[in-house]
């Protein structure tokens, strides 16, 4: 289930909105101000953002332009602000697409699923990513060795996942730590080190030794 934050002043609203978009099975979150958002960016990981303009704190641009220093995370504007130097701005800040209020929910929701599929190939079938002797289900969010389910915990998933999504690619550690722990986790990079060994305990035939994934010098990490 992937999980939204929508950031919007306007409560009534953004109920309706949160309504919608958990009737079609995605996780959605709240917040009304920069600081609420900026509190809730920080402890958990969202797969979509859904901002408006005018915040009783500061505006959707500082949001967007701050998240775009740590994070690739999706974004939409949805604004009664629609003037093209808004539109500009916007799109300057990092924003992925621009829908302008009053729109309609339908609409909203075409451009989330779209949204979702450009970045995640949502509603494509299960892709799977093998390396030696491992298999990994991204869709099931299931992987084996040998034939045999091995278990990981949430976060060595999500990890692992994203070196999947983006194999042979070295990916730096804070890269690393925005996209599984959140664009402003607290998170450091020993928390990374940890999981990273974890993983090549479970999946690795040499831990010491890894042939899959590989840490590569005063960069981060890839997935060989």
């Amino acid at each position: 289930m992937k999980r939204i934050l929508i950031v919007d002043d306007d409560r009534a609203l953004s109920d309706i909105m949160r309504d919608m978009l958990e009737n079609y099975e995605y996780e959605v979150e709240q917040a009304g101000s920069v600081d609420e958002a900026f509190t809730l960016l920080t402890d958990k990981k969202y797969d979509m953002v859904l901002l408006d303009i005018n915040l009783p704190d500061g505006t959707g641009f500082d949001v967007c332009s701050e998240l775009r220093r740590v994070s690739d995370v999706p974004v939409i504007f949805a604004s009664a602000r629609t003037s093209l130097d808004d539109k500009v701005t916007g799109f300057e800040a990092g924003a992925d697409d621009y829908l302008p209020k009053p729109y309609s929910l339908k609409e909203l929701l075409v451009r989330v699923n779209a949204l979702m599929r450009r970045t995640y190939g949502m509603g494509e079938k299960d892709e799977q990513v093998s390396f030696g002797n491992v298999c990994v289900n991204l869709s099931a969010r299931s992987v084996t060795k040998d034939g045999k389910p091995v278990n990981l915990s949430l976060k060595e998933f999500d990890l692992l996942a994203y070196l999947c999504r983006n194999r042979g690619v070295a990916i730096e550690k804070d890269k690393l730590l925005s996209e599984v722990w959140g664009a402003f986790s607290e998170v450091d990079t020993s928390t990374l080190t940890v999981h990273i060994r974890w993983l090549r305990e479970k999946l690795e035939d040499t831990p010491s030794k890894p042939e899959h994934i590989k840490t590569v010098f005063k960069v981060g990490y890839m997935l060989e």
